[in-house]
């Protein structure tokens, strides 16, 4: 791994393979704080390398570092999950593995909560790190297989990565550094039509309200993605932006990319936010039938997810299944205790039910987490616009 002022998040990584893996090699790229001392004390071997400016030939550096005849890259608010190292094992024993594709949960994510990341792989001089921002050994490994075609490229369908410190407010900040922006723009250049770059480029510009031309950079990439078979994720990737740009304007074309999305043959869990996206645009758009039909799907998908609970009992609600809202909610609550929304709506639930303890109980719990999470303004309105309609406090009896 490589790492910078990873002093907060280290030590739960290095617990998280402590043992899974022979040797833990961290590179440090110029940390300030207390990152170096905590790897060592962990048992890690310590490298230092300066900061190349992107992480492709930072972690190619590093590579340069370990023995091992395999290699696991982890980033430091990553955590290996244990039910999955037996798998690991049984493909990492087999002789015509060349790479595992590991299942990421997104810890905290709003929407897509899974992706897929290529980070165990046989150690080979020809595996190297390409492309800017989300670095990959895809396009290396690809060449590989042109002249050695005998190895095999497998998906661990076991979650076997949790990314703990995914915050979209973060992950944008990052995104909009002038510097990545940079790198990306000039592999575009390089590559006119890339499907990455016009993935990551696209769904930037859209998020900054460049509309027009993060529309034009994802058609782009799709109109790539045609000459090409296998780049399902890429696709997929392109396809679930250009839904997210074309819902407030044109959602018939949302829907419609979202439901191509979901014809791609990827694991399940990898297209939950298309799924989850074109239920909620069925929803806003009156067919409650099939929005409740995809989210229950979602459900059964991915039943660790605490979103699609969440969504599922808005529907029902809407619905007027208070009863199955409230189970929705609840099972949301159970995966999430930090989710106000979850909380509120519960509090409504409950509301219409008569249950007037429970309702006031929910409605408070949603305004501690929402002051809690310094989000004060917000859970003041809350408070006031209740106020209207149920006595929160005791003093109010």
């Amino acid at each position: 791994m490589i790492i910078r002022n990873e002093a907060e998040n280290l030590m739960a990584c290095l617990d998280s393979v402590r043992d899974f893996v022979d040797e833990m090699v961290v590179v440090d790229t110029g940390s300030t704080d207390d990152s170096v001392a905590i790897a060592r004390s962990a048992g890690a071997r310590v490298e230092n390398c300066h900061w190349p400016g992107d992480f492709a030939p930072a972690r190619n550096a590093a590579l340069n570092f370990v023995k091992g005849d395999w290699v696991l890259v982890l980033d430091a608010d990553e955590r290996l999950l244990a039910d999955s190292i037996p798998q690991l094992e049984k493909f990492m024993a087999q002789k015509d593995i060349l790479l595992v594709n590991l299942l990421r949960f997104e810890s905290g994510a709003s929407m897509a909560p899974y992706s897929s990341v290529s980070r165990l792989f046989r150690r080979d001089s020809r595996i190297r790190w390409s492309r800017p921002y989300h670095s990959i050994v895809d396009d290396s490994v690809r060449d590989l297989l042109k002249d050695e075609p005998q190895w095999r490229i497998v998906d661990c369908l076991e979650p076997a990565l949790i990314h703990q410190g995914y915050r979209p407010e973060l992950i944008q900040k990052k995104l909009k550094a002038k510097s990545l922006r940079d790198a990306m723009e000039n592999w575009l250049a390089l590559h006119p039509g890339d499907p990455y770059a016009c993935a990551k480029l696209g769904a930037l510009d859209v998020a900054e309200g460049s509309t027009h031309k993060g529309l034009k950079l994802l058609k782009d990439g799709l109109r790539t993605c045609q000459n090409s078979e296998n780049n399902f994720n890429e696709r997929y990737e392109l396809l679930f932006n250009l839904g997210i740009a074309l819902t407030p304007n044109d959602p018939q074309g949302a829907e419609e990319a979202y439901r191509k999305a979901l014809e791609l043959p990827l694991d399940v869990r990898l297209n939950l936010g298309a799924l989850l996206n074109l239920g909620a645009l069925r929803m806003k758009r009156g067919d409650l039938k099939e929005a409740i039909s995809l989210t229950t799907l979602a459900t059964k998908r991915a039943p660790e997810v605490a979103i699609v609970w969440f969504n599922l009992g808005l529907m029902l609600r809407r619905n007027n299944d208070l009863y199955g809202a409230e189970v929705a909610y609840s099972r949301s609550l159970a995966l999430n205790q930090n989710h106000s929304e979850s909380y509120q709506n519960l509090g409504s639930v409950y509301f219409l039910q008569g249950k007037i303890q429970d309702a006031r109980n929910s409605f408070l719990a949603a305004i501690d987490i929402l002051i809690s999470q310094d989000r004060i303004e917000e859970g003041k309105k809350l408070r006031d616009d209740l106020r209207e309609f149920i006595k929160l406090d005791e003093l109010e009896e």
